[in-house]
């Protein structure tokens, strides 16, 4: 079939070929009216056999061919140049040799995002659309290191790739600028290189990407940081806080000769991801979980971030004591948390579920088979309800009913509803039926005004949603663009604001 196919390519060479030389020859030897004719019978048959083939054959052609053999055919070939620029060929060639996840999230992106920021607010029609040549321009993007900075765990890698090329364990709070952070990632580059494998602070974390594992030169990429919601109020305190970190992250980039960097909080990055600019992004982090109303791409702190105090190191310590109790032995703390993520999952209906049978093994690297039973779902019911880890503090529902309260009363300029949308994003969110046992609650605690309209969307992309947010912005055909800073421009304005 593919010689086939190959053949029919050749073919269509041949005949347009032929048809110009023979146009050619014939308006030099024959009459005007004669050369218009055949000119005419030319345009009509330069397909050859293949005219007679039906368009969705055709397009299954042009899709084994490949993107630049059909660039090239649209070009000889006048009467596939209709179909060689079919936006559904073009979409299908972006997933297929250019990794993207879909044809929404490429329209997304170019969409929305193509600008930079701050996003425009868009009114009226979506601007008309090539695929064609969003492709084309793609494939001149040189691509950009992507480090997703996390509390428990940063994931890197290439944007042109389809996911995460590695994974590091971290276990500092990203938000204490106690100590110098620039003395600290300055040290983190000389150590890098030495000790590849080293278990890393998370505010050194981001520079994982210049160890042996990605192979890169520094000066060769710009860089996108996913960098998580800290230092929350919206005081001068906290925005001081902001901004040293900024500067901490931006000069020592700088200074190992990064071209670019643009950096994103990792609610927005989620939301991206869930091809969404305004929402409100649940983000269950390692230590603490944030509730952050985002409008149109930015933060709305003056609205409210709510912070509860537990995340997945408090659940998966939950777990451990359960286990404990029941006598299963264990050697480490990561068999536990590979147990959470394998076999626990959320209630829809807490006290129905207590009288099933919901017994569950599963066999864990090195360690053997384990059963569990009510603590599959116990575990994860901590989020509803803290004190059953001895948590003084509200339930996730409750904060999330709280900020959509908030974003509902303030009262501002742009689509009233653009809260409505509530994305769930880190590792822990991606326990099942925890979104809708997450809009079960908000129907029992919100009014109808409120509540109609209200979506939860689960991770777009599980644990590495805010990674895949970034690979978005990465793959634009206008990046870098406005999303990144350059060295030149962070050392004239160092207090330029930032995206995040």
């Amino acid at each position: 079939m593919s010689m086939l196919l190959r053949k029919a390519w050749d073919m269509v060479l041949w005949r347009s070929d032929t048809s110009t030389s023979a146009s050619s020859s014939s308006s030099s030897s024959s009459s005007t009216t004669t050369a218009t004719r055949f000119s005419l019978e030319v345009a009509h048959s330069d397909m050859g056999e293949l005219e007679q083939l039906p368009s969705d054959i055709l397009m299954q052609i042009l899709k084994l061919l490949g993107p630049k053999a059909v660039a090239k055919l649209s070009v000889v070939c006048k009467s596939l140049r209709s179909i060689a620029s079919d936006n559904r060929l073009w979409i299908y060639f972006l997933q297929t040799h250019q990794a993207e996840p879909s044809g929404d999230s490429v329209f997304f992106a170019e969409t929305t995002l193509s600008s930079g920021y701050p996003l425009p607010a868009y009114v009226g029609h979506w601007p008309q659309l090539s695929f064609k040549h969003i492709y084309g321009q793609r494939a001149q993007v040189p691509g950009s290191i992507i480090i997703d900075g996390g509390s428990g765990y940063c994931k890197f890698g290439w944007s042109k790739y389809e996911c995460p090329s590695g994974r590091s364990a971290t276990f500092l709070e990203f938000g204490n600028i106690e100590s110098p952070m620039y003395t600290r990632l300055r040290h983190f580059f000389a150590t890098i290189y030495n000790s590849p494998r080293i278990v890393f602070p998370q505010a050194l974390a981001y520079l994982v990407l210049y160890s042996n594992w990605m192979q890169v030169k520094p000066n060769k990429q710009p860089v996108i940081v996913s960098v998580p919601i800290c230092h929350y109020e919206d005081t001068q305190s906290a925005k001081a806080s902001r901004q040293q970190l900024k500067e901490a992250i931006y000069a020592s980039l700088f200074d190992m000769n990064v071209p670019a960097v643009c950096a994103v909080n990792q609610a927005t990055l989620a939301l991206y991801a869930a091809k969404r600019t305004s929402g409100i992004v649940v983000n269950i982090g390692f230590q603490v979980t944030s509730i952050v109303p985002i409008l149109n791409g930015k933060v709305m702190r003056k609205v409210g971030v709510e912070v509860v105090g537990l995340g997945a190191l408090k659940l998966t310590g939950f777990l451990r004591e359960k286990m404990q109790l029941n006598n299963l032995t264990f050697q480490s703390l990561y068999t536990v948390r590979t147990l959470k993520e394998k076999l626990c999952y959320v209630a829809l209906d807490y006290e129905a579920e207590l009288s099933k049978d919901t017994n569950a093994s599963y066999e864990a690297a090195g360690e053997g088979w384990f059963t569990l039973s009510k603590e599959r779902f116990q575990t994860a019911e901590v989020l509803f309800k803290p004190h059953f880890a001895g948590v003084q503090a509200m339930g996730l529902h409750q904060a999330i009913a709280l900020c959509v309260e908030h974003c509902h009363f303030a009262d501002l300029p742009g689509d009233n509803d653009w809260y409505k949308t509530i994305v769930l994003s880190g590792g822990t969110a991606c326990l099942p039926g925890l979104a809708e046992r997450v809009e079960k609650e908000l129907h029992t605690l919100l009014p109808p005004y409120m509540f109609n309209g209200v979506r939860v969307i689960p991770p777009p992309y599980g644990a590495d949603t805010p990674w895949f947010g970034a690979k978005i912005i990465g793959n634009l055909s206008t990046f870098p663009g406005h999303w990144c800073v350059t060295k030149k421009q962070f050392r004239q304005k160092p207090r330029l604001s930032l995206i995040w």
